[in-house]
């Protein structure tokens, strides 16, 4: 239930017009500090993980592993993604709330 939310809030922030999908957008809205929230697949590449991790903690913004590619990109209305950042910060805010309450439901934080 909880994952769903977390899904739901991507969905209608992407409904907003908030949402930067895809690798090289997803950077770029975090080095325009535009990012509130990034989103990554627990199914990407290790590179892009670690590209993830370093870019986020330099600009601190959070950053967790979630979901699958095609549980992102469905969320975004898309194909397969494997990243996505939230520019609202309502949205963001209530995203990390779903995340943080539940360990359970597969997402892990890396950065504050």
């Amino acid at each position: 239930m909880q994952r769903n939310k977390v899904l739901s809030y991507l969905g209608l922030a992407t409904r907003a017009g908030r949402v930067m999908s895809g690798e090289f957008c997803v950077e770029k809205s975090v080095r325009q500090h535009r990012a509130k929230l990034v989103l990554v697949s627990e199914d990407a590449s290790e590179t892009s993980k670690k590209n993830f991790r370093n870019i986020c903690a330099y600009y601190q913004v959070p950053l967790y592993f979630f979901g699958s590619r095609e549980e992102l990109g469905a969320a975004c209305g898309k194909a397969a993604r494997v990243s996505a950042a939230i520019e609202d910060e309502g949205l963001a805010t209530a995203a990390i709330r779903e995340l943080n309450q539940k360990s359970g439901i597969g997402g892990s934080k890396y950065v504050e």
